[in-house]
């Protein structure tokens, strides 16, 4: 009895701050899109060889404002920072909304944050018109390298500090393997970036996309007993939904890679907090699809001198097709919450 009321009191928690999330996060929406109006901090899409296809459906998205993911990580780090002050200082019910835990959210946090000025530098640069054949910002190898960087990073924190080196396999257990942890770890993070990265480019469809699958890393915090990670994916939830009130076609702004590159980062690192890399390929599925899309056109361009898709990422195929923005947006938001729920019946029973 007791044991059902900790965990329903638990439930109620990710549930509030959930909502929380959601609240401030619409509340900086109108007041973030106001300053980045203001300062012509704007989508910059340039006509390209390497990309016509891209160049020529998206000429219209020209100037939209950008940069947009910053009221999704500002409204997790600033919920973070402020319930852990107040329960520092008040103590009492404070403590129960805060979810800063050492072994739990501090390495997300510090993803998060570390990723996401990471990215808003890459949207400055974009939004002055520098580098980049896509519209400014970084070119693809600076991008993979600070993807590298913050991926060695975490994977030698969990490897030496933490002494991780266990990977769950489902229906089969959990095997020690090593310093091989190192890579995978590498691999998980820097596929989770750049993915997010390729799969950003219609309006609303990273959102939701990044939603179902922080909302399956939420239910597998919480059933693992992780419960201040429940509450740090409840947050991520609350402010997506959020964004994607503002986002959804036709969008009023952009997330930009400040979003991207900080949701793709965070969502590699609780894959290994939660030691479900190898139900990543589910809970992101179309993450997965769209990187695929690009590895294959550029082996294929690189071996055949031919295209199998029309343009990459996958999305951009469809565009090509004829399909409408908002179609494609809605049918990779349906595969991906198919795909979550398909990951989460194969970790409940594996586990349970």
């Amino acid at each position: 009895m007791i044991l059902a009321q900790a965990i329903l009191a638990e439930a109620i928690r990710v549930i509030v701050m959930t909502t929380v999330g959601f609240v401030v996060a619409f509340s900086i929406g109108p007041l973030w899109l106001k300053f980045i109006t203001k300062h012509n901090f704007g989508k910059q899409i340039r006509p390209s060889e390497d990309a016509p296809v891209y160049s020529a459906l998206h000429q219209k998205k020209m100037g939209t404002p950008t940069g947009a993911g910053v009221m999704i990580w500002a409204t997790v780090i600033g919920l973070a920072i402020i319930f852990s002050i107040l329960a520092e200082m008040f103590g009492g019910a404070w403590r129960y909304f805060n979810f800063v835990n050492r072994a739990e959210t501090y390495l997300p946090l510090a993803a998060l944050f570390i990723a996401a000025v990471a990215g808003f530098w890459d949207d400055w640069l974009g939004s002055l018109r520098m580098g980049g054949a896509k519209g400014g910002g970084l070119q693809v190898r600076h991008k993979a390298i600070i993807y590298a960087v913050l991926a060695g990073i975490g994977a030698w924190w969990f490897y030496h500090r933490l002494g991780w080196d266990v990977l769950n396999v489902p229906f089969f257990g959990s095997y020690s393997i090593g310093a091989w942890y190192i890579p995978i770890f590498m691999f998980i993070v820097f596929a989770s970036a750049f993915s997010a990265n390729e799969t950003d480019g219609l309006d609303g469809l990273l959102g939701g996309v990044s939603l179902f699958a922080f909302i399956a890393l939420a239910v597998v915090a919480f059933m693992l007993g992780r419960y201040d990670l429940a509450v740090f994916g409840g947050v991520v939830i609350g402010a997506l939904l959020a964004f994607l009130w503002f986002n959804i076609y036709p969008a009023r702004f952009f997330m930009g890679d400040t979003g991207s590159m900080s949701l793709g980062i965070t969502l590699g690192v609780i894959t290994m907090l939660t030691n479900t890399a190898l139900l990543l390929p589910f809970f992101g599925f179309v993450l997965v699809l769209e990187s695929l899309s690009v590895i294959i056109q550029l082996i294929s361009k690189k071996t055949r001198k031919k295209k199998i898709f029309l343009s990459t990422p996958l999305h951009h195929h469809f565009e090509a097709l004829g399909w409408p923005e908002s179609q494609v947006t809605m049918r990779f938001w349906i595969l991906s919450a198919v795909m979550s729920v398909v990951g989460l019946v194969i970790f409940f029973l594996s586990r349970f």
